[in-house]
């Protein structure tokens, strides 16, 4: 039963009355709405809450042995120490602190000038890392290091401008849970880009996911391991050997709708460790995306303010454990959560 309590609550409900049909109807396009539940704190959101599915310590992320220390431990306001280059499957070649915690950058930032917009919550989910005692090793330009001064005074590292964080939710040398959160938080590249840009365009996404391989996607030219790709597209639709037609993303990842969250109204479930396995889709230009209504395209904002992708009123998630490109590995996984298709309905079931 829904219960409306504040004239704020009556408001998002017309609003979504107007962005998204009950009953799994179309979106009729600008359906950026705020769902139940919104206005909390980042580090609400992105709290010690109960996930769903596997913890991410087994999804996602390399590194075995010993926490990484102060950086990515309890003091996660250390210093950053030596610099270095490590090998994430999943995400590429980024840049770690000393000890061997992964280093992010925030969308909402700028390199020029560079500008630090994450305070309060916000920097206790995300530590800005010191620009004191950090140094360079092979593989990145000592140049390309600055320092930004923050609105408490302090001084936080810079990477080709973008200012430097880490992730609290790192918990070991290697991992990168913090890749893809909110679409708005990304692991660095030794140059200060998105590193998994660069994995992509270095052609790293060229193998088809364990049994569920991809054949020509719609619009897009052939691929090189079992799928196609179209690297000028943020969102087009797949044929997939076993679930048909189905949704994936700018790096062919594939897109789920989950179960326990709701198109009518557009209400977000999926928060603390669910958020950190199944990561909120970011949104997209209709104008970079193939094989589906731009009708059915939309965006629902996020407990933390941040934009999340919908389809057909659902919010959509990439999964942590499909490692490879084309994989569906989350596919009807715990009864919850299932491949999209190009109408935003879910893919047959029996088929996963």
């Amino acid at each position: 039963m829904r219960r409306v309590t504040t004239v704020g609550s009556v408001a998002a409900v017309l609003m979504l009355t107007a962005a998204c049909g009950g009953g799994g109807g179309e979106a009729r396009g600008g359906n950026s709405v705020q769902p139940v539940g919104a206005g909390k704190s980042l580090a609400d959101a992105y709290g010690a809450g109960s996930g769903y599915g596997a913890a991410p310590g087994e999804l996602s992320g390399s590194g075995a042995g010993s926490a990484a220390g102060d950086a990515a431990g309890g003091g996660k306001g250390g210093p950053a120490g030596q610099l270095a280059v490590r090998e994430i499957a999943s995400v590429g070649s980024v840049v770690t602190d000393g000890a061997g915690a992964t280093l992010y950058r925030f969308e909402k930032d700028t390199p020029q000038p560079p500008k630090s917009t994450c305070d309060g919550d916000c920097a206790t989910a995300w530590p800005p890392v010191p620009a004191d005692d950090a140094t360079a090793s092979a593989g990145i330009d000592a140049g390309l290091l600055g320092a930004v001064t923050r609105s408490d005074g302090t001084k936080q590292l810079t990477l080709a401008g973008w200012p430097v964080y880490r992730y609290a939710k790192d918990t070991r040398p290697g991992e990168a849970n913090g890749e893809g959160v909110g679409g708005t938080w990304h692991a660095l590249a030794p140059d200060g880009k998105k590193a998994v840009d660069k994995k992509q365009n270095a052609g790293g996404g060229g193998r088809s996911g364990t049994g569920m391989g991809m054949g020509m996607g719609m619009g897009g030219g052939s691929g090189s391991g079992g799928y196609s790709q179209n690297p000028d597209k943020e969102l087009s639709v797949a044929a997939n050997e076993k679930l048909g037609k189905i949704l994936v993303d700018g790096q062919w990842r594939t897109l789920y709708r989950f179960d326990k969250d709701s198109a009518w109204p557009m209400k977000v479930t999926c928060v603390g460790a669910c958020a950190e396995t199944w990561k909120p889709a970011a949104p997209v230009d209709k104008t970079k995306a193939s094989g589906i209504r731009p009708e059915l395209i939309g965006t629902v904002k996020r407990p933390d303010g941040s934009e999340q992708l919908t389809i057909d009123c659902w919010p959509v998630y990439t999964f942590t454990g499909d490692t490879e490109p084309g994989q569906t590995n989350g596919h009807n996984k715990q009864g919850l959560w299932f491949a999209v298709t190009e109408t935003g309905k879910k893919a047959p079931v029996s088929a996963g």
